[in-house]
């Protein structure tokens, strides 16, 4: 085997082991923060869940198709439809059939819902702010663009 060829492997060795730490750290801190996150009292109107649902549906600033919203949210479709049921039964949230597509259904942000999520979101956005003290502005930009380029 050539000098060149050990050389590679060694290489290709090194970027799957560091791919791999890099993506085991970014699962950890997320699984760190969001037990954090689920750990505080600000729940106690909707909970996590319900936000993030409440939270993809303020910042679409129209409805959404079902479809649209599971690619949103850390949730199954079957959990979401749920979910959705619940939300909608408190009058957070409305379905109606989608004029376009009579099979579909459009979920929108109801004024209770999004007073609901704004109150929730104040308090959330703090929480997030004292969590993401420990970096410096120039490291939560770097961060911020990392993300984005995987995402």
């Amino acid at each position: 085997m050539s000098v060149s060829a050990l050389s590679g492997a060694s290489t290709d060795s090194r970027d799957v082991r560091l791919a791999n730490e890099s993506w085991e750290a970014l699962l950890s801190a997320q699984v760190s923060v969001m037990r954090g996150f689920a750990a505080e009292r600000m729940w106690d109107e909707v909970s996590l869940n319900e936000y993030d649902v409440l939270y993809a549906l303020r910042k679409a600033g129209c409805a959404l198709r079902q479809s649209e919203l599971t690619k949103q949210v850390l949730l199954s479709q079957p959990a979401l439809s749920r979910l959705l049921e619940r939300l909608e039964q408190r009058g957070l949230v409305g379905r109606a059939t989608d004029p376009d597509d009579r099979r579909g259904v459009l979920i929108t942000l109801t004024d209770a819902g999004a007073e609901a999520q704004q109150r929730t979101g104040a308090r959330h956005a703090r929480s997030v702010e004292a969590r993401m003290r420990t970096l410096t502005p120039e490291q939560q930009r770097q961060l911020r663009d990392l993300c984005a380029l995987l995402a």
